[in-house]
């Protein structure tokens, strides 16, 4: 089995990024995606060694991957889809305890960008998740 890459870290961004071109699921429900790039933002907490706000920049386009990197959340501002939330919500996405667009429409997954047409791309959204799922991902507050 493959070693646990860390979440957030460049290494299991880039396990991400090839992960979701590697996903036919993925390409298939986003062949129409042609919004930009979707940021995803951790917020700062320190006491799991988060000593600031990090995010991973996923440029997506037409069903592909085209970059998946760490950036700052500065950084992140410029994408047209940042969504946000403290590190024990991404954990419960990544590990299906709790969808992505039902974490928007609760307010536990904070979103800036369209919803509609995040909501016009749930199979997207849910593809992501799924990737995401396949990842050996060790968490930094277990």
């Amino acid at each position: 089995m493959t070693s646990p890459l860390t979440f957030p870290s460049a290494e299991w961004v880039a396990a991400y990024g090839a992960a979701i071109n590697a996903s036919e699921t993925y390409r298939a429900a986003s062949v129409n995606w042609t919004f930009g790039a979707v940021a995803l933002v951790v917020t700062a907490q320190p006491e799991i060694g988060l000593s600031q706000a990090v995010a991973i920049w996923l440029d997506l386009d037409r069903g592909v991957c085209r970059e998946a990197r760490m950036a700052t959340a500065v950084d992140a501002e410029a994408a047209p889809f940042i969504l946000t939330a403290q590190y024990d919500r991404w954990k419960q996405i990544i590990r299906k305890e709790v969808g992505p667009i039902a974490a928007i429409l609760q307010r536990k997954l904070d979103l800036k960008g369209s919803l509609p047409i995040v909501v016009r791309f749930v199979k997207s959204a849910e593809a992501l998740v799924e990737v995401a799922t396949t990842l050996p991902t060790r968490f930094l507050d277990e």
